[in-house]
Protein backbone atom coordinates (compact mmCIF):
# COMPACT_ATOMS: atom_id res chain seq x y z
CA UNK A 1 0.00 0.00 0.00
CA UNK A 2 1.57 3.30 -1.20
CA UNK A 3 0.34 6.57 0.55
CA UNK A 4 0.31 9.90 -0.80
CA UNK A 5 -0.67 12.81 1.35
CA UNK A 6 -1.28 16.69 -0.05
CA UNK A 7 -0.50 19.54 2.41
CA UNK A 8 -3.58 19.77 4.52
CA UNK A 9 -5.38 23.43 3.77
CA UNK A 10 -4.94 25.98 6.94
CA UNK A 11 -5.60 28.78 5.50
CA UNK A 12 -7.83 30.42 7.56
CA UNK A 13 -5.88 29.08 10.62
CA UNK A 14 -2.89 30.72 9.62
CA UNK A 15 -4.38 33.69 8.38
CA UNK A 16 -5.54 34.40 12.20
CA UNK A 17 -1.89 33.41 13.81
CA UNK A 18 0.20 35.46 11.11
CA UNK A 19 -1.96 38.28 11.97
CA UNK A 20 -1.52 37.54 16.24
CA UNK A 21 2.47 37.10 15.33
CA UNK A 22 2.28 40.56 13.32
CA UNK A 23 0.74 42.42 16.05
CA UNK A 24 3.23 41.00 18.76
CA UNK A 25 6.30 41.48 16.74
CA UNK A 26 5.14 44.85 16.03
CA UNK A 27 4.99 45.32 19.38
CA UNK A 28 8.14 43.79 20.14
CA UNK A 29 9.88 46.85 18.16
CA UNK A 30 8.77 49.68 20.05
CA UNK A 31 8.35 47.99 23.62
CA UNK A 32 11.29 46.47 24.08
CA UNK A 33 13.96 49.47 23.18
CA UNK A 34 11.29 51.89 24.19
CA UNK A 35 11.28 50.40 27.58
CA UNK A 36 15.22 50.02 27.99
CA UNK A 37 15.42 53.65 27.22
CA UNK A 38 13.26 54.58 29.72
CA UNK A 39 14.04 52.44 32.31
CA UNK A 40 18.05 54.06 31.53
CA UNK A 41 17.20 57.48 31.80
CA UNK A 42 14.58 57.68 34.66
CA UNK A 43 16.30 57.75 38.13
CA UNK A 44 15.66 54.43 40.28
CA UNK A 45 16.59 53.96 43.87
CA UNK A 46 19.11 51.34 43.03
CA UNK A 47 22.66 52.10 41.26
CA UNK A 48 24.14 52.83 38.71
CA UNK A 49 24.93 49.42 37.39
CA UNK A 50 21.61 47.41 38.71
CA UNK A 51 19.77 50.13 36.62
CA UNK A 52 21.57 49.59 33.68
CA UNK A 53 21.31 45.60 34.04
CA UNK A 54 17.58 46.26 35.09
CA UNK A 55 17.45 48.34 31.39
CA UNK A 56 19.26 45.23 29.73
CA UNK A 57 17.25 42.05 30.85
CA UNK A 58 13.91 44.52 30.23
CA UNK A 59 14.63 44.61 26.84
CA UNK A 60 15.95 41.03 26.74
CA UNK A 61 12.74 39.56 28.43
CA UNK A 62 10.28 41.63 26.06
CA UNK A 63 12.34 40.73 22.94
CA UNK A 64 12.10 37.24 23.95
CA UNK A 65 8.68 36.86 24.60
CA UNK A 66 7.41 39.33 21.05
CA UNK A 67 10.43 37.82 19.21
CA UNK A 68 10.58 41.13 17.07
CA UNK A 69 13.72 39.93 15.92
CA UNK A 70 14.95 35.98 16.59
CA UNK A 71 15.48 35.12 19.98
CA UNK A 72 18.80 34.24 18.93
CA UNK A 73 19.99 37.41 17.74
CA UNK A 74 18.08 38.68 20.47
CA UNK A 75 20.87 37.07 22.75
CA UNK A 76 23.94 38.05 20.85
CA UNK A 77 22.89 41.16 21.31
CA UNK A 78 22.07 41.10 25.09
CA UNK A 79 25.68 40.01 25.46
CA UNK A 80 27.36 43.29 23.28
CA UNK A 81 25.28 45.33 25.09
CA UNK A 82 26.22 44.40 28.89
CA UNK A 83 29.85 45.13 27.35
CA UNK A 84 28.97 48.46 25.75
CA UNK A 85 27.16 49.41 28.86
CA UNK A 86 30.28 48.72 30.94
CA UNK A 87 27.14 46.58 33.52
CA UNK A 88 29.30 44.06 35.73
CA UNK A 89 31.61 45.45 38.01
CA UNK A 90 35.36 44.69 37.63
CA UNK A 91 38.18 45.40 39.79
CA UNK A 92 40.40 47.15 36.72
CA UNK A 93 43.52 47.20 38.82
CA UNK A 94 43.49 44.02 38.93
CA UNK A 95 43.11 43.27 35.30
CA UNK A 96 39.82 42.56 35.20
CA UNK A 97 37.86 44.21 32.12
CA UNK A 98 33.75 44.15 31.67
CA UNK A 99 34.41 41.93 28.21
CA UNK A 100 36.51 39.27 29.86
CA UNK A 101 33.44 39.36 32.88
CA UNK A 102 30.61 38.81 29.85
CA UNK A 103 32.11 36.01 27.75
CA UNK A 104 33.88 34.20 30.36
CA UNK A 105 30.05 33.77 32.10
CA UNK A 106 28.90 32.39 28.70
CA UNK A 107 31.39 29.51 29.10
CA UNK A 108 30.20 26.53 31.12
CA UNK A 109 29.78 22.55 31.27
CA UNK A 110 26.05 23.52 30.51
CA UNK A 111 27.37 24.81 26.88
CA UNK A 112 28.99 21.48 26.17
CA UNK A 113 26.43 19.36 27.28
CA UNK A 114 23.86 21.34 24.66
CA UNK A 115 25.93 21.07 21.83
CA UNK A 116 26.63 16.92 22.65
CA UNK A 117 23.47 16.39 23.09
CA UNK A 118 22.41 17.94 19.78
CA UNK A 119 24.79 16.42 17.87
CA UNK A 120 23.75 13.13 19.07
CA UNK A 121 19.98 13.80 18.24
CA UNK A 122 21.32 14.96 15.14
CA UNK A 123 22.88 11.51 14.12
CA UNK A 124 19.12 10.17 15.09
CA UNK A 125 17.53 12.24 12.50
CA UNK A 126 20.26 11.44 10.25
CA UNK A 127 20.26 7.83 10.50
CA UNK A 128 16.29 7.45 10.70
CA UNK A 129 16.96 5.34 14.57
CA UNK A 130 13.97 7.89 15.95
CA UNK A 131 11.40 6.53 13.53
CA UNK A 132 12.61 3.18 13.28
CA UNK A 133 11.63 3.51 17.32
CA UNK A 134 8.54 5.42 16.72
CA UNK A 135 7.34 1.96 14.34
CA UNK A 136 8.62 -0.37 16.54
CA UNK A 137 6.77 0.83 19.52
CA UNK A 138 3.64 1.03 17.70
CA UNK A 139 3.87 -2.65 15.80
CA UNK A 140 4.02 -4.02 19.45
CA UNK A 141 0.65 -6.92 19.59
CA UNK A 142 -2.32 -4.98 20.12
CA UNK A 143 -1.38 -0.93 19.84
CA UNK A 144 -2.65 -0.79 16.39
CA UNK A 145 -5.65 -1.95 16.82
CA UNK A 146 -7.39 0.44 19.33
CA UNK A 147 -7.59 4.07 18.08
CA UNK A 148 -7.11 4.78 22.17
CA UNK A 149 -4.01 2.51 22.25
CA UNK A 150 -3.10 4.50 19.18
CA UNK A 151 -2.82 7.51 20.80
CA UNK A 152 -1.47 6.60 23.83
CA UNK A 153 1.28 4.81 21.75
CA UNK A 154 1.87 8.12 19.67
CA UNK A 155 2.43 10.31 23.42
CA UNK A 156 4.43 7.98 24.94
CA UNK A 157 6.82 7.35 22.17
CA UNK A 158 7.35 11.17 21.59
CA UNK A 159 7.97 11.18 25.75
CA UNK A 160 10.38 8.80 25.24
CA UNK A 161 12.11 10.33 22.34
CA UNK A 162 12.11 13.70 23.87
CA UNK A 163 14.12 12.72 26.68
CA UNK A 164 17.10 12.62 24.38
CA UNK A 165 16.33 14.87 21.82
CA UNK A 166 14.71 18.03 21.29
CA UNK A 167 10.67 18.55 21.73
CA UNK A 168 10.60 19.99 18.49
CA UNK A 169 12.52 17.38 16.79
CA UNK A 170 10.62 14.29 18.12
CA UNK A 171 7.36 16.02 17.37
CA UNK A 172 8.62 16.69 13.82
CA UNK A 173 9.97 13.13 13.36
CA UNK A 174 6.18 11.44 14.66
CA UNK A 175 3.84 14.07 12.77
CA UNK A 176 4.61 12.51 9.88
CA UNK A 177 3.96 9.35 11.05
CA UNK A 178 0.73 10.02 12.59
CA UNK A 179 -0.82 11.92 9.75
CA UNK A 180 0.08 9.12 7.60
CA UNK A 181 -1.79 6.77 10.24
CA UNK A 182 -4.84 8.61 9.99
CA UNK A 183 -5.00 9.16 6.14
CA UNK A 184 -4.00 5.48 5.80
CA UNK A 185 -7.45 4.99 8.32
CA UNK A 186 -9.45 7.91 6.16
CA UNK A 187 -11.63 4.96 4.46
CA UNK A 188 -12.02 2.68 7.51
CA UNK A 189 -12.97 6.29 9.84
CA UNK A 190 -15.57 7.03 6.94
CA UNK A 191 -17.15 3.73 7.12
CA UNK A 192 -16.94 3.56 11.19
CA UNK A 193 -18.29 6.97 11.37
CA UNK A 194 -19.62 8.72 8.83
CA UNK A 195 -16.92 11.58 8.65
CA UNK A 196 -15.65 12.28 5.05
CA UNK A 197 -12.34 13.79 6.06
CA UNK A 198 -10.08 11.71 8.47
CA UNK A 199 -8.48 15.17 9.38
CA UNK A 200 -10.90 16.38 10.69
CA UNK A 201 -11.98 13.43 13.62
CA UNK A 202 -11.40 13.83 17.37
CA UNK A 203 -9.37 10.51 16.83
CA UNK A 204 -7.29 12.79 14.82
CA UNK A 205 -6.77 15.65 16.96
CA UNK A 206 -5.87 12.93 19.95
CA UNK A 207 -3.22 11.92 17.97
CA UNK A 208 -1.85 15.08 17.01
CA UNK A 209 -1.72 16.52 20.34
CA UNK A 210 -0.37 13.58 21.91
CA UNK A 211 2.38 14.02 20.09
CA UNK A 212 2.76 17.73 21.02
CA UNK A 213 1.90 16.90 24.82
CA UNK A 214 4.24 13.66 24.86
CA UNK A 215 7.03 15.52 23.63
CA UNK A 216 6.81 18.44 26.03
CA UNK A 217 6.06 16.43 29.23
CA UNK A 218 8.88 14.05 28.07
CA UNK A 219 11.21 16.44 27.81
CA UNK A 220 11.06 16.87 31.34
CA UNK A 221 12.66 12.92 32.09
CA UNK A 222 16.10 13.85 31.34
CA UNK A 223 18.49 17.47 31.85
CA UNK A 224 19.07 17.33 27.99
CA UNK A 225 15.47 16.32 26.92
CA UNK A 226 14.45 20.41 26.60
CA UNK A 227 17.15 23.27 26.36
CA UNK A 228 14.68 24.99 29.14
CA UNK A 229 16.17 21.99 31.20
CA UNK A 230 19.62 22.39 30.89
CA UNK A 231 19.08 26.70 31.04
CA UNK A 232 17.16 25.85 34.62
CA UNK A 233 20.66 23.63 35.03
CA UNK A 234 22.94 26.45 34.49
CA UNK A 235 21.08 29.16 36.78
CA UNK A 236 21.18 26.37 39.30
CA UNK A 237 25.11 25.78 39.18
CA UNK A 238 26.27 29.25 38.63
CA UNK A 239 23.53 30.96 40.87
CA UNK A 240 23.11 28.47 43.34
CA UNK A 241 26.10 26.14 43.45
CA UNK A 242 23.58 23.31 43.48
CA UNK A 243 25.40 20.74 40.17
CA UNK A 244 22.35 18.22 39.39
CA UNK A 245 23.73 14.65 38.56
CA UNK A 246 21.87 12.55 35.08
CA UNK A 247 20.54 10.19 38.17
CA UNK A 248 19.47 12.64 40.65
CA UNK A 249 17.44 14.47 38.07
CA UNK A 250 15.66 11.42 36.49
CA UNK A 251 14.72 10.18 39.79
CA UNK A 252 13.21 13.63 40.45
CA UNK A 253 11.21 13.87 37.48
CA UNK A 254 10.35 10.09 36.61
CA UNK A 255 7.41 10.02 38.86
CA UNK A 256 6.84 13.64 38.12
CA UNK A 257 6.84 12.79 34.10
CA UNK A 258 4.43 9.72 35.04
CA UNK A 259 2.24 11.70 36.96
CA UNK A 260 1.71 13.71 34.29
CA UNK A 261 1.31 11.43 31.35
CA UNK A 262 -1.34 9.51 32.91
CA UNK A 263 -3.36 12.75 33.29
CA UNK A 264 -2.52 14.71 30.08
CA UNK A 265 -4.20 10.83 28.65
CA UNK A 266 -6.85 11.47 30.70
CA UNK A 267 -7.26 14.76 29.97
CA UNK A 268 -7.05 14.41 26.05
CA UNK A 269 -9.54 11.26 26.24
CA UNK A 270 -11.99 13.96 28.25
CA UNK A 271 -11.84 16.79 25.42
CA UNK A 272 -11.13 14.58 22.50
CA UNK A 273 -12.71 10.95 22.72
CA UNK A 274 -12.40 9.10 19.51
CA UNK A 275 -15.46 8.33 17.42
CA UNK A 276 -14.42 4.75 17.02
CA UNK A 277 -12.56 1.94 19.84
CA UNK A 278 -11.41 -0.38 17.23
CA UNK A 279 -8.93 0.19 13.98
CA UNK A 280 -8.42 -3.32 12.21
CA UNK A 281 -6.88 -1.80 9.06
CA UNK A 282 -3.64 0.11 11.03
CA UNK A 283 -1.30 -2.93 11.08
CA UNK A 284 -0.76 -3.05 7.51
CA UNK A 285 0.25 0.51 6.95
CA UNK A 286 2.94 0.17 9.78
CA UNK A 287 3.92 -2.87 8.21
CA UNK A 288 4.42 -1.40 5.37
CA UNK A 289 6.61 1.64 6.97
CA UNK A 290 8.92 -1.01 8.76
CA UNK A 291 9.51 -2.70 5.21
CA UNK A 292 10.70 0.51 4.02
CA UNK A 293 13.60 0.83 6.89
CA UNK A 294 14.84 -2.40 6.18
CA UNK A 295 17.53 -3.85 8.44
CA UNK A 296 19.45 -1.34 10.91
CA UNK A 297 22.10 -0.01 8.91
CA UNK A 298 25.82 0.41 10.36
CA UNK A 299 24.83 4.43 11.25
CA UNK A 300 22.57 3.27 13.28
CA UNK A 301 24.33 0.80 15.07
CA UNK A 302 27.09 3.29 15.52
CA UNK A 303 24.74 5.77 16.71
CA UNK A 304 23.24 3.46 19.19
CA UNK A 305 26.83 2.80 20.29
CA UNK A 306 27.33 6.71 20.98
CA UNK A 307 24.57 7.15 22.41
CA UNK A 308 25.28 3.79 24.62
CA UNK A 309 28.63 5.41 25.65
CA UNK A 310 27.05 8.67 27.02
CA UNK A 311 24.22 7.23 29.10
CA UNK A 312 26.75 4.96 30.75
CA UNK A 313 28.95 8.60 31.09
CA UNK A 314 25.76 10.38 32.06
CA UNK A 315 24.85 7.83 34.91
CA UNK A 316 27.89 5.34 35.91
CA UNK A 317 29.47 8.72 37.72
CA UNK A 318 26.93 9.23 40.01
CA UNK A 319 26.14 5.21 40.60
CA UNK A 320 30.23 5.13 40.92
CA UNK A 321 30.40 7.79 43.83
CA UNK A 322 28.62 5.85 46.32
CA UNK A 323 30.87 2.83 46.37
CA UNK A 324 34.27 2.09 47.20
CA UNK A 325 35.74 1.68 44.07
CA UNK A 326 34.44 5.37 43.19
CA UNK A 327 36.21 7.04 46.43
CA UNK A 328 39.31 5.26 45.38
CA UNK A 329 41.25 4.23 42.10
CA UNK A 330 38.05 4.70 39.77
CA UNK A 331 37.51 8.85 41.89
CA UNK A 332 38.46 10.08 37.94
CA UNK A 333 35.47 8.68 36.52
CA UNK A 334 32.96 9.76 39.23
CA UNK A 335 34.38 13.50 38.45
CA UNK A 336 33.00 13.33 34.70
CA UNK A 337 30.23 15.89 34.25
CA UNK A 338 27.23 16.07 32.32
CA UNK A 339 28.74 18.03 29.73
CA UNK A 340 32.58 16.23 29.13
CA UNK A 341 30.24 13.25 28.63
CA UNK A 342 28.09 14.93 25.67
CA UNK A 343 30.57 16.12 23.96
CA UNK A 344 33.06 12.93 24.73
CA UNK A 345 29.73 10.41 23.21
CA UNK A 346 28.94 12.64 20.30
CA UNK A 347 33.37 12.69 19.48
CA UNK A 348 32.75 9.05 18.46
CA UNK A 349 30.26 9.72 15.78
CA UNK A 350 32.81 11.30 13.98
CA UNK A 351 35.40 8.40 14.41
CA UNK A 352 33.39 5.24 14.27
CA UNK A 353 33.22 3.94 10.37
CA UNK A 354 30.10 3.65 8.48
CA UNK A 355 32.74 2.50 5.70
CA UNK A 356 36.42 2.81 6.72
CA UNK A 357 36.99 1.68 2.90
CA UNK A 358 36.04 5.67 1.97
CA UNK A 359 36.81 6.81 4.90
CA UNK A 360 33.01 7.76 5.60
CA UNK A 361 32.20 7.88 9.68
CA UNK A 362 28.78 8.08 11.19
CA UNK A 363 28.53 11.61 11.34
CA UNK A 364 29.95 14.48 9.20
CA UNK A 365 30.72 17.68 10.04
CA UNK A 366 28.81 19.24 7.22
CA UNK A 367 26.26 17.34 9.00
CA UNK A 368 26.53 18.22 13.09
CA UNK A 369 26.92 21.78 11.82
CA UNK A 370 23.10 22.00 11.52
CA UNK A 371 22.07 21.71 14.74
CA UNK A 372 20.61 24.51 16.86
CA UNK A 373 23.18 27.03 17.60
CA UNK A 374 20.58 29.59 17.97
CA UNK A 375 20.03 27.63 21.11
CA UNK A 376 23.33 27.17 22.11
CA UNK A 377 23.50 31.23 22.52
CA UNK A 378 20.39 31.56 24.13
CA UNK A 379 21.47 28.89 26.69
CA UNK A 380 24.97 31.03 27.31
CA UNK A 381 23.05 34.69 27.03
CA UNK A 382 20.49 33.27 30.17
CA UNK A 383 23.94 32.18 32.12
CA UNK A 384 25.42 35.60 31.57
CA UNK A 385 22.44 37.74 32.73
CA UNK A 386 22.23 35.34 36.10
CA UNK A 387 26.07 36.15 36.53
CA UNK A 388 25.28 39.78 36.09
CA UNK A 389 22.41 39.98 38.37
CA UNK A 390 24.56 38.20 41.31
CA UNK A 391 27.60 40.61 40.26
CA UNK A 392 25.73 43.76 40.75
CA UNK A 393 23.63 42.92 43.40
CA UNK A 394 20.25 43.38 41.63
CA UNK A 395 19.13 39.75 42.45
CA UNK A 396 19.29 40.76 46.36
CA UNK A 397 17.16 43.90 45.49
CA UNK A 398 14.54 41.41 43.29
CA UNK A 399 14.32 39.49 46.27
CA UNK A 400 13.58 41.92 48.73
CA UNK A 401 11.60 43.88 46.56
CA UNK A 402 9.12 41.02 45.59
CA UNK A 403 9.07 39.70 49.03
CA UNK A 404 7.91 42.45 50.58
CA UNK A 405 5.48 43.61 47.74
CA UNK A 406 3.74 40.17 47.28
CA UNK A 407 4.17 39.28 51.35
CA UNK A 408 5.47 35.99 50.16
CA UNK A 409 6.60 33.42 53.50
CA UNK A 410 6.83 30.44 52.62
CA UNK A 411 8.46 27.63 50.39
CA UNK A 412 4.78 26.66 49.02
CA UNK A 413 3.85 30.24 47.90
CA UNK A 414 7.24 30.76 46.08
CA UNK A 415 7.09 27.35 44.24
CA UNK A 416 3.84 28.12 43.29
CA UNK A 417 4.56 31.28 42.42
CA UNK A 418 7.48 30.22 40.40
CA UNK A 419 5.03 27.56 38.54
CA UNK A 420 2.78 29.77 37.37
CA UNK A 421 4.93 32.49 35.93
CA UNK A 422 6.45 29.84 33.88
CA UNK A 423 3.63 28.14 32.66
CA UNK A 424 2.08 32.01 31.99
CA UNK A 425 5.27 33.04 29.86
CA UNK A 426 5.74 30.00 28.11
CA UNK A 427 2.10 30.62 26.88
CA UNK A 428 3.62 33.68 24.82
CA UNK A 429 7.11 32.57 24.49
CA UNK A 430 9.00 29.09 24.23
CA UNK A 431 9.74 27.12 27.16
CA UNK A 432 13.83 28.58 27.40
CA UNK A 433 12.81 32.06 27.19
CA UNK A 434 10.47 31.68 30.25
CA UNK A 435 13.21 29.39 32.24
CA UNK A 436 15.71 32.65 31.16
CA UNK A 437 12.46 35.17 32.60
CA UNK A 438 11.41 33.43 36.06
CA UNK A 439 15.07 31.87 37.02
CA UNK A 440 16.71 34.64 37.44
CA UNK A 441 13.63 36.50 39.31
CA UNK A 442 12.92 33.67 41.45
CA UNK A 443 16.71 32.92 42.77
CA UNK A 444 16.75 36.19 44.69
CA UNK A 445 13.30 36.29 45.93
CA UNK A 446 13.97 32.52 47.60
CA UNK A 447 17.23 33.84 49.10
CA UNK A 448 15.38 36.66 50.38
CA UNK A 449 12.99 34.69 53.14
CA UNK A 450 15.80 32.06 53.61
CA UNK A 451 14.82 29.42 51.20
CA UNK A 452 16.34 27.30 49.05
CA UNK A 453 15.90 28.46 45.72
CA UNK A 454 16.81 24.95 44.20
CA UNK A 455 13.10 24.32 44.80
CA UNK A 456 11.19 26.93 42.66
CA UNK A 457 13.94 27.23 39.83
CA UNK A 458 13.42 23.44 39.54
CA UNK A 459 9.35 24.18 39.47
CA UNK A 460 10.22 26.90 36.84
CA UNK A 461 12.20 24.75 34.94
CA UNK A 462 9.29 22.33 35.06
CA UNK A 463 6.79 24.71 34.07
CA UNK A 464 8.04 26.01 31.72
CA UNK A 465 7.49 22.79 29.29
CA UNK A 466 3.78 23.53 30.07
CA UNK A 467 2.51 25.67 27.34
CA UNK A 468 -0.41 23.79 26.19
CA UNK A 469 -2.98 26.35 24.58
CA UNK A 470 -2.16 28.05 21.90
CA UNK A 471 0.47 26.96 18.60
CA UNK A 472 2.32 29.66 19.78
CA UNK A 473 3.55 28.20 22.77
CA UNK A 474 5.59 25.51 22.35
CA UNK A 475 7.33 24.35 18.98
CA UNK A 476 5.31 20.81 19.37
CA UNK A 477 2.56 22.43 19.69
CA UNK A 478 2.85 24.78 16.35
CA UNK A 479 4.08 21.58 14.14
CA UNK A 480 0.92 19.64 15.10
CA UNK A 481 -1.33 22.23 14.39
CA UNK A 482 0.75 22.81 10.78
CA UNK A 483 -1.63 19.39 10.09
CA UNK A 484 -4.39 21.19 10.05
CA UNK A 485 -5.89 18.10 12.42
CA UNK A 486 -6.10 20.24 15.13
CA UNK A 487 -8.88 22.84 15.81
CA UNK A 488 -7.52 25.92 17.32
CA UNK A 489 -10.58 25.95 20.15
CA UNK A 490 -9.65 22.81 20.77
CA UNK A 491 -6.41 22.88 21.21
CA UNK A 492 -6.99 25.45 23.75
CA UNK A 493 -9.48 24.20 25.77
CA UNK A 494 -7.66 20.86 26.51
CA UNK A 495 -4.43 22.80 26.79
CA UNK A 496 -6.16 25.15 29.33
CA UNK A 497 -7.11 22.62 31.77
CA UNK A 498 -4.07 20.44 31.43
CA UNK A 499 -2.36 23.96 32.54
CA UNK A 500 -4.26 23.99 35.93
CA UNK A 501 -4.07 20.29 36.28
CA UNK A 502 -0.50 20.03 35.39
CA UNK A 503 0.74 23.38 37.54
CA UNK A 504 -0.80 21.70 40.84
CA UNK A 505 1.24 18.86 39.83
CA UNK A 506 4.08 19.89 39.40
CA UNK A 507 3.86 22.64 42.41
CA UNK A 508 3.33 19.46 44.68
CA UNK A 509 5.69 16.96 43.00
CA UNK A 510 8.19 19.58 43.47
CA UNK A 511 8.11 20.08 47.04
CA UNK A 512 8.04 16.09 47.18
CA UNK A 513 10.19 14.72 45.33
CA UNK A 514 13.10 16.89 45.92
CA UNK A 515 12.85 17.13 49.81
CA UNK A 516 12.93 13.09 49.34
CA UNK A 517 15.84 13.55 46.61
CA UNK A 518 19.53 13.21 47.21
CA UNK A 519 19.40 17.02 46.89
CA UNK A 520 17.46 18.04 50.19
Amino acid sequence: MTMTFSQPSTAIAETSESRFDRIRTTFGFIAAPGAMIILLLIPLPITNHQQMLTALMTFVFIAWITEPISIPVTSLLALGLAVLLGIPEVDASAGESVAKFVYSAFSSSTIFLVIGGFILARAMTVHGLDKRFALFVLSIPGVARSTLRVAIAFGLIAALISAFVSNSAAAAMLLPIGVGIVRALGPELKELTGIENPGRTRFATMVMLMIAYGASVGGLLTPIGSTANVVGLGFLEQQVGVSVGFVDWFVMTAPLSAALFVLMCAVLYIFNRPETRKLPGAHAYIREQKAQLGAMTRGEVNTVIAFGVGVVLWIGPSILAETTLGKGPLAWFTSIDIGTAAILAASLLFVLPVSWKNREFTLSWRQAVKIDWGTIILVGTGLVLGALMDNTGLAEVVGISVVDGLGLQGTISVTILSVVLAIVISEMASNTAAVGVVAPIIIPIATAIGMDPTLPVLAAIFGASCGFMLPVSTPPNAIVYGSGMVPILRMFRTGIVFDIVASFVIAGGVLVTVNFSTLS
